[in-house]
């Protein structure tokens, strides 16, 4: 068989990959083979060994770090709530925020940085709460923040602020989350505090939901839905999966009704094995190309029905490889583009500002694009599946979207369907037979959606990867619908 071959890493320059983008949702695949498993898709081993260095573990304490878990312990919400505004620096008083750290894991000081914006509508008093998690594993979902749903956007000319008309902080209440322990500015002081699968991760995040919920009691009635893309495909069914288990005993009742999952990766023998079929009929690989990629990818299939996931990762980066070097595409996110697109300023050199740090509480902490500690404890999750705990929440009457850009690659609409497809729950026969129905927003076809029971798959036109990046109204009308339970 010609093409990639298993140990082999391909260079960073020879597929031309630029930096942002593509740090921050699949990264476990884009566009490079993952040869040994210790090795870091896209990096090679120095730039590993850099973004570890640079990693939030074993840290020294910090002062100026806002830790809020114990003012919480000691009844002191309105002192948290204080310490925890935004402001000064760069940002607007105009828009209210809070920011911070939620300790998870006390035994190694494992702590969780979220930003909070409340909804900006006041004539919107029962606005539900959005959670935002971004993808990877390692992402920071202050990308998600500065390029895709939050109130700010870095100018492209400088390092200001910009406000965007289809921010979801208008009538939402978003929290965005440094997820799992290590993303972005959040951090352990131990190896053992990293998740090293989605049951910790759960863990975890419930763990935060819990405090921020003591912090604001105001919103423990508000509705609930937990969103993202990506690798949050994994992440948000094992939040909700956590809170459906943990509520009928809990203290703090979390008023969880759905779940909205952008482009994400949840059962990788349906979603992440298929890829040959799906780019061949989009004209970008010959048959000879196609049919390798076959071979490839049903040994990642066979892996995974064995329970060899490494074996399966490296298959499935191999496969993503043999497409990218044959098609010469760097960018995997939207297949009208080879490369990628810039959504704005670099968000990345704003966040490690002095002025920004200070105004946020990190402290000293060192903004991470991807944590490479956090992308390394999760290498074996990669091919394990969600896909019980989704088929769960669903008979027990939880609301489930999933959507997905049409001109996404990495985790293209057509292998999702199989996923779909293939669930089991008690109105799964009822999605299957169900027509496919357009949504429109105003004059515009948006897309198409399909629903059986509390499921229902939006597919969305004219949009890769990153829906909210590349169709905002759109975005923002389908979270509404979800929301209000009105139909597409």
């Amino acid at each position: 068989m010609s093409g990639i071959e298993p140990g082999t890493l391909i260079s960073r320059d020879k597929l031309e990959v630029h930096h942002s983008k593509m740090w921050y949702s699949l990264l476990i695949v884009l566009v490079v083979v993952l040869g040994a498993a210790s090795q870091l898709l896209v990096l090679d081993s120095k730039k590993l060994a850099l973004l570890k260095s640079k990693s939030a573990i074993g840290s020294k304490p910090d002062s100026k770090r806002l830790l809020l878990t114990p003012l919480l312990e000691e009844g002191k919400v309105a002192t948290s709530r204080k310490l925890a505004r935004v402001h000064g620096g760069p940002f607007p008083a105009d828009i209210l925020s809070y920011s911070g750290y939620f300790t998870v894991d006390k035994k190694y000081n494992s702590n969780m940085f979220f930003w909070f914006f409340p909804a900006e509508n006041v004539t919107y008093p029962n606005a539900p709460v959005v959670v935002w998690l971004q993808g990877g594993p390692g992402g920071s979902s202050m990308y998600g923040l500065f390029t895709e749903l939050g109130p700010y956007r870095i100018s492209e000319f400088n390092e200001t602020l910009e406000t965007i008309p289809y921010a979801w902080t208008k009538n939402y209440s978003v929290l965005f989350i440094d997820n799992p322990v290590g993303t972005g500015f959040s951090f352990t002081d131990h190896e053992e505090g990293f998740a090293r699968n989605e049951t910790q991760v759960g863990d975890n995040l419930y763990s935060l939901l819990v405090q921020f919920y003591t912090m604001f009691p105001e919103l423990q009635d508000r509705d609930l839905y937990i969103n993202g893309e990506s690798y949050a495909g994994k992440y948000i069914p094992a939040i909700g999966y956590t809170i459906y288990k943990r509520n009928p005993t809990a203290d703090i009742k979390i008023n969880l009704k759905g779940l909205i999952i952008g482009n994400g990766l949840s059962d990788p023998i349906t979603s992440a094995f298929h890829y040959s079929d799906f780019v061949f009929q989009l004209g970008l690989i010959d048959r000879r190309t196609r049919d390798e990629m076959r071979e490839i990818e049903e040994s990642g299939r066979e892996n995974i029905r064995e329970g060899n996931y490494m074996d399966a990762r490296r298959n499935w980066g191999n496969a993503i490889s043999m497409f990218a070097m044959n098609a010469h595409y760097g960018h995997l996110y939207n297949y009208l583009y080879t490369e990628e697109q810039q959504v704005g300023g670099d968000y990345v050199a704003f966040l490690r500002r002095p002025d920004v740090r200070k105004a946020l509480h990190v402290g000293k902490a060192y903004f991470q694009e991807i944590s490479g500690y956090v992308y390394e404890k999760l290498l074996e999750d990669t091919m394990q599946s969600v896909k019980p705990w989704v088929e769960e929440l669903l008979d027990n009457d939880y609301r489930i979207v999933y959507y997905s850009g049409q001109m996404d690659i990495i985790v293209g609409y057509p292998m999702s369907t199989l996923y779909y497809e293939s669930l089991e729950f008690k109105d799964a026969q009822e999605y299957r037979n169900a027509p496919r129905k357009p949504w429109y927003v105003g004059d515009d076809l948006a897309g198409y959606s399909r629903t059986g029971g509390n499921f229902t798959e939006v597919m969305v036109r004219n949009a890769g990867h990153m829906v909210p990046s590349d169709q905002p109204e759109w975005a923002l009308n389908l979270i509404n619908k979800i929301t209000t339970g009105e139909e597409f």
